[in-house]
């Protein structure tokens, strides 16, 4: 896809939702009452889903594919079309221990230009990248990740978001650990780089602070923007600048009150190029928080919560949220999520948005 179509949602099943997202009540009885059902679920993967993403189909929408991990020692990462049904001859399998995915558009490798997903494979501290919608591997056995990192535990790859400035056209990959100092660095950025049909990469900075109170997974970039979100679990959300050159200070910690578990997967929702939403899951209590993608009218780096969603994901690690159009099931985009079930739920956005949200025109 061409840097000129914009794709909103970066980097989370079968029945029709029947009820409008609330905010949620105290008491459970109202709690199910207001819980969303997907429009469908994907087939069951072999392991344990972890992280969707969506690669949207410049030529035919409603021929997107969801790409989602299954977490285990002998993993893969699954492909799923719309309606969740799995396209074996692209499932690629012997991935160790795939945590998170994203999806990048455009990237230029001297002898093409590809769409490709990118996951981390945890056990071996490399990410892979695979191009789209083929998931053909670009570099053969993935490249690595954190290697001046002396100890294991600073080197098992968990979190991975990709970050494509617009206007210089440039692509970078986030990675994060299971494990991390708390000096501010818990985080690597690297710029992605073609050359001849193959990638390298180019470490440009370590940040991000850490409370040391669990880890660092789910990892979200807004690219119009130009902000990184990532989860410090049962601690908060942290918002930092994408672009490197912007330095390493924190900009927001926000969502520190009002979770029962842990922070995990991050995802936005683009009403425009400045507005919309951004969705946090609670994992231990099967909700998703929501806050104001563009900030307060006073800062944009204040984002106090709108409303909690109570879906049918059970423990939600990963979810992802798109805008554009997805075809006839789809008109406002959607919202997959993870499910501890081995499966992806998706939904469509009017369901999540309810009478509380807006939804793109």
């Amino acid at each position: 896809m061409s840097k000129s179509i914009l794709i909103y949602g970066l980097s989370a099943l079968g029945v029709l939702a029947s009820a409008c997202s609330k905010p949620v009540q105290q008491n459970e009885a109202s709690l199910e009452q207001s819980l969303i059902k997907p429009i469908y679920i994907t087939d069951s993967v072999i392991h344990d889903t972890d992280d969707p993403a969506v690669w949207v189909n410049p030529a035919d929408p409603s021929k997107s594919l969801i790409i989602g991990t299954d977490k285990d020692a002998e993993g893969a990462l699954y492909v799923f079309d719309l309606k969740g049904k799995a396209i074996d001859s692209l499932i690629v399998r012997d991935i160790k221990r795939p945590n998170n995915v994203d999806v990048g558009y455009g990237l230029n490798l001297g002898d093409r230009t590809v769409d490709f997903a990118v996951t981390g494979e945890r056990m071996t501290s490399k990410l892979r990248f695979f191009s789209l919608p083929d998931m053909k591997e670009i570099n053969v056995g993935g490249i690595e990740v954190f290697e001046d990192e002396t100890g294991p535990d600073f080197r098992d790859l968990m979190g991975v978001a990709l970050f494509q400035e617009n206007t210089a056209g440039k692509t970078f990959v986030i990675a994060g650990r299971k494990n991390g100092p708390t000096n501010g660095t818990y985080l690597w950025q690297y710029e992605v780089l073609g050359q001849n049909g193959e990638i390298k990469l180019n470490l440009v900075r370590k940040f991000g602070a850490y409370s040391g109170k669990k880890e660092i997974e789910a990892i979200a970039v807004d690219n119009e923007l130009g902000y990184i979100y990532y989860s410090d679990e049962g601690a908060g959300v942290r918002k930092y600048y994408a672009d490197p050159e912007k330095g390493n200070e924190e900009l927001a910690f926000f969502a520190q009150e009002g979770f029962s578990d842990d922070h995990e997967g991050i995802s936005i929702y683009k009403l425009d190029d400045s507005t919309g939403y951004i969705l946090v899951s609670d994992q231990g209590a099967d909700l998703f928080h929501v806050f104001p993608r563009e900030g307060s009218a006073s800062n944009p780096h204040e984002h106090i919560l709108i409303t909690k969603i109570a879906t049918s994901t059970i423990s939600s690690d990963g979810s992802e949220s798109i805008s554009v159009p997805l075809g006839q099931d789809f008109p406002k985009g959607l919202f997959v999520a993870m499910s501890d079930d081995r499966t992806f739920q998706i939904y469509r956005w009017e369901d999540i948005a309810g009478d509380i949200l807006k939804s793109k025109n």
